[in-house]
């Protein structure tokens, strides 16, 4: 069974999916990792008997040093593939060069690389937003795009076209990893 890591910063909402939908049926998540030690998130991988790994990033000098760590921590579980699910970090080489790394991002990229991705798209002058889920690299959201899930802006307000993002981000998410996976 492939093995996956999952990074996160808040609520988990994403990584809470990947453990309904695919942990112990398409794959094994080894390891939850947060640089938030106040994450809701971490409920989540307690509740599902899944190691989970806290390394506050407050702690580290650089995100250089903050990387290497996560890099040494993550290379113990030795996962075949590495899942930003809402980890607000950008970044160094020293992660991006040693591990296998898909990011989830909340529009249609290159479109709104960046934060407040949802409210730029939805404010833009597009039929459509979207999310994209893409490897990583150290350029913030620029690396190659895995797959996009497009939707519709006509007739959403704000918080309908956000609820609309969130519900399809798992599922591109999900789509994703068994994507990445089954071509590793």
């Amino acid at each position: 069974m492939k093995k996956i890591a999952v990074l996160f910063s808040g609520k988990g909402t994403n990584f809470a999916y990947i453990v309904n939908t695919l942990h112990q049926k398409e794959l094994e998540v080894v390891v939850a990792l947060t640089n938030n030690p106040n994450a809701e998130g971490r409920k989540i991988a307690v509740e599902a008997g899944i190691p989970l790994e806290t390394i506050d990033s407050k702690g580290y000098d650089s995100r250089e040093a903050f990387d290497a760590e996560v890099v040494k921590r993550l290379q113990h579980y030795q996962p075949d593939l590495t899942v930003l699910a809402g980890f607000m970090r950008i970044l160094t080489p020293l992660f991006t060069e040693q591990l296998k790394a898909i990011n989830l991002h909340p529009s249609l990229l290159p479109r709104h690389k960046g934060l407040h991705a949802i409210q730029k798209s939805y404010h833009d002058a597009y039929a459509t937003g979207g999310v994209s889920v893409h490897f990583v690299t150290s350029e913030l959201d620029g690396g190659e795009i895995v797959l996009q899930k497009e939707i519709c802006k006509t007739g959403l307000d704000l918080e309908s076209y956000e609820k609309k993002i969130r519900t399809i981000e798992k599922e591109a998410l999900a789509e994703a990893i068994m994507k990445v996976l089954g071509s590793s």
